[in-house]
């Protein structure tokens, strides 16, 4: 079998733990580099747009301090009926969120970006992957949100923690839904020549 070879030219402009994992997973080497972009400054468009922009915002801040590396930006957000859903601050949030949610398909949109400034290379695209909900109880809601797992979180979930209880199928990429489409990352990195499928597995 092959591993992807390591580049220490690398960075995640995200302090998403998740989206570190999922990298981590994939063998990617890299530097978490965290973007200061102020995402309220950036304004609310048409959702796949929107996400996108976010991304954007995000690589290239990270790519006029390290112009010389590859940098990844990621933003993702819960959509339903054309509502945003973001990250719930309180109870109450959260559980209105869980109860849209309930019972009811709906997208999941990741919008990333990858950029390397001295090589003038700017890619950015959006992942769309749709999501069922099961029929939730009173019961199960209030006992997720004491959890404390939907905070920090948007559309107050996580398919990868506790929240998989809640999911009752999708359609598209799973890793789009944790934060990151890890497949058309490690795409895109390979065609560029960032990485590639050189070095083997040891035991």
């Amino acid at each position: 079998m092959q591993k992807l070879s390591e580049n220490p030219f690398i960075i995640l402009a995200s302090k998403s733990p998740r989206r570190k994992y999922l990298l981590k997973q994939a063998g990617l080497s890299f530097t978490v580099i965290p973007s200061s972009v102020d995402e309220n400054s950036i304004p609310i468009s048409q959702p796949e747009i929107y996400v996108k922009t976010l991304a954007e915002a995000k690589a290239n801040d990270i790519s006029k301090k390290y112009p010389e590396s590859w940098v990844i930006g990621a933003d993702t957000i819960v959509l339903i009926d054309s509502i945003i859903l973001g990250k719930p601050f309180s109870r109450s949030e959260a559980r209105v969120m869980l109860k849209r949610l309930s019972g009811q398909i709906h997208q999941v949109l990741t919008g990333y970006s990858i950029c390397c400034m001295v090589r003038n290379r700017f890619f950015s695209e959006t992942i769309i992957t749709e999501v069922l909900f099961k029929n939730l109880t009173d019961d199960e809601i209030e006992w997720y949100i004491n959890t404390e797992e939907p905070f920090d979180k948007a559309g107050a979930y996580a398919i990868q923690g506790l929240g998989t209880f809640i999911v009752k199928s999708i359609k598209g990429s799973y890793t789009n839904v944790v934060g990151l489409p890890i497949c058309e990352v490690m795409e895109f990195l390979i065609k560029e020549g960032v990485m590639g499928l050189n070095r083997t597995f040891k035991d």
